[in-house]
């Protein structure tokens, strides 16, 4: 069992590496168009019906780990297959960079309209009094957030649970996005959907912060800047990813957004200077080393402790 579930983790990861996400009929997308019918049913200004939105939409795409990962078992290729194919579709890391190096691409045109649209495929900022350094701030605290949301924490799910692990994180973080920021409209509703995403994020966003720092230039700057300013981030799991990231790379990340006309001020995070476009590429190539990073220490840990088998 553990060696077909590294197997299939290890294919799943170079599935992604090699094609990304498809470009039509993507499992995240179709969860997300039956979230937004369901939401539609059920939405009240109500924390126990945002409760049981959050419940019916993770109990789906975790059943059907369950039963892939029950009907696999005992045959290892079928196992490292399933395994893999799910590993395919919830990982996001090589669209994530691919969208990141075309803001790259726009601001070292000197087209700052273009990359306020660009940017905008990663953050739900307000980009129109955006600087080039703003930008260049966005994508890269949106690639350093998203390596821990879309690659790390799904292989460490993974490894623990196999298909049930990967898909049923996937629900919860794809909730967590869609209906747990904080608004007038899901306030309430939407607090099941993001304090679970909280739960399920906490060891992968350190593990996380801990490889930025061991695969960056500055390991001491990352860990220094994670220690002291992780706190002043409003999420407690993106804190640690953001901050290490920018002792990684000496810049300066954090500060004030504005999302829908309101200001939220992030503190300030790392200790170097503001940054550039150039540095989005360099942000790419840490989340890339993360990402394996982070796929050998999953690899190691199903080799290990052998994984959690399902009932």
């Amino acid at each position: 069992m553990s060696a077909a579930r590294a197997a299939g983790l290890i294919l799943g990861f170079a599935a992604d590496r090699a094609l990304g996400d498809p470009s039509r009929w993507h499992p995240v997308s179709g969860f997300g168009r039956a979230g937004r019918g369901l939401e539609r049913r059920m939405y009240a200004q109500s924390r126990l019906r945002g409760a049981a939105f959050t419940g019916i939409l993770v109990a789906g795409p975790t059943g059907i780990g369950l039963a892939a990962g029950c009907a696999s078992r005992g045959r290892p290729v079928a196992e490292a297959v399933t395994v893999a194919l799910a590993t395919w579709a919830v990982l996001g890391g090589t669209t994530l960079a691919h969208e990141a190096r075309a803001v790259e691409t726009r601001l070292s045109r000197g087209d700052l309209g273009a990359a306020h649209t660009q940017v905008t495929r990663l953050v739900g900022r307000d980009p129109e009094f955006m600087s080039t350094a703003d930008v260049a701030r966005a994508a890269i605290e949106s690639v350093a957030e998203n390596t821990s949301d879309a690659v790390v924490a799904p292989l460490v799910w993974g490894a623990l649970l196999g298909p049930a692990g990967l898909l049923g994180y996937r629900a919860v973080n794809t909730l967590d996005a869609m209906v747990g920021h904080r608004s007038a409209r899901y306030e309430r509703f939407g607090w099941a959907s993001a304090r679970l995403d909280d739960a399920a994020n906490l060891a992968p966003a350190r593990l996380t912060a801990l490889l930025a720092a061991l695969c960056g230039a500055d390991t001491a700057g990352a860990l220094r800047a994670w220690r002291r300013d992780a706190r002043k981030h409003p999420s407690p799991n993106a804190g640690p990813v953001e901050a290490a990231f920018a002792g990684a790379l000496g810049v300066r990340l954090g500060g004030v957004n504005a999302y829908r006309g309101v200001t939220e001020n992030r503190g300030t995070l790392g200790d170097g200077r503001a940054p550039a476009a150039t540095d989005i590429e360099r942000t790419v190539r840490l989340a890339a080393r993360v990402g394996a990073a982070a796929l050998g220490v999953s690899v190691l840990g199903v080799s290990v402790l052998g994984g959690l088998t399902p009932p």
